[in-house]
């Protein structure tokens, strides 16, 4: 084995040093609650007592719990809706804004602006938002939907409303998306637009053969990160409505919530976590699988 150098040792004794307070956290408040979360998992735990063995037990009565494949639709529901309407909506964005006219740094940043509230502060103003009575949606459309004789909306009193309403409150996070999609807009090179017009292409063409093929990795970044957070949606419907009418509402971790911190069944919601994982996990996969057919990677043959 070859000896280092004293130089060597030295960089190899600070590389230790500089990383070792997160190699100690992530033991401690990562790696170590993961493993403990795969145990619980097979056992009965409810806090107060020792954990208590029971298999495989926990899974079975997954399959068994009628609220786990409601909650389960429930958030595909969101998912579905959510990340597309989610992601265009952020491109289209970023295509306004990339354009160069006086003052557009203020309009970036305004948009920008809703990302950085909190969920639970999201929660308290979407919530306002669609009171039926005094919220600001009704007050827009109530003169309009009087004049055609239609009811003012209920949104998430309504069950046919209640899911559609979350999916409009998630495009007021579109800043973040947006702020990716306009520093991929950016790399574009000016000399492909160049070219792809002077062959006689229209804006629209440009759009569809130039534009979205090279943005397609963050496109595909944006579907990721975005089913991703939406199948772990949570403080929004805990703060907003709960479960809703008739657990119209009722997401997947806020049954998971209430499993593991109201009715303390830990080891229920442990099994219940590892079943997200896994369904995160596998649709990332195919994601990734898919986008071999549709993700441009500049200097790939």
């Amino acid at each position: 084995m070859k000896r280092l150098s004293p130089l060597a040792r030295e960089d190899r004794m600070t590389f230790w040093c500089f990383i070792a307070p997160w190699l100690i956290g992530f033991l401690l408040f990562g790696l170590g609650p993961i493993l403990a979360s795969i145990w619980l998992s097979f056992t009965n735990y409810s806090l107060f007592k020792p954990p208590e063995w029971v298999g495989l037990a926990n899974y079975r009565e997954l399959w068994r719990d009628p609220l786990i494949l409601k909650s389960l639709g429930n958030t595909l529901f969101y998912v579905i809706f959510a990340v597309p309407l989610g992601t265009v909506g952020a491109m289209m964005l970023a295509i306004l804004l990339n354009q160069k006219v006086k003052g557009i740094a203020i309009w970036r940043t305004i948009f920008y602006l809703p990302t950085i509230v909190s969920g639970v502060a999201m929660g308290v103003l979407w919530r306002w938002i669609f009171n039926p009575e005094i919220g600001l949606a009704n007050t827009l459309l109530r003169p309009v939907l009087g004049w055609l004789g239609i009811a003012d909306p209920q949104w998430l009193l309504d069950p046919a409303l209640a899911k559609p309403a979350y999916v409009l409150m998630s495009l007021w996070g579109m800043g973040g998306g947006m702020i990716i999609f306009l520093a991929a807009l950016q790399g574009i090179p000016e000399h492909l637009y160049e070219a792809a017009e002077l062959d006689g292409a229209g804006p629209v063409r440009q759009f569809f053969v130039i534009t979205i093929p090279m943005i397609s990795p963050v496109i595909l970044f944006s579907l990721t990160m975005g089913t991703i957070g939406s199948f772990q949606i949570f403080a929004q419907a805990y703060v907003m409505s709960g479960r809703g009418p008739d657990n119209a509402t009722l997401f997947y971790v806020l049954y998971l919530f209430d499993q593991a911190f109201r009715y303390f069944r830990m080891g229920y919601g442990a099994a219940m976590a590892w079943v997200l994982f896994l369904i995160i996990l596998g649709v990332t996969v195919i994601k990734f699988w898919l986008a071999k057919r549709w993700v441009y990677y500049e200097g790939e043959a």
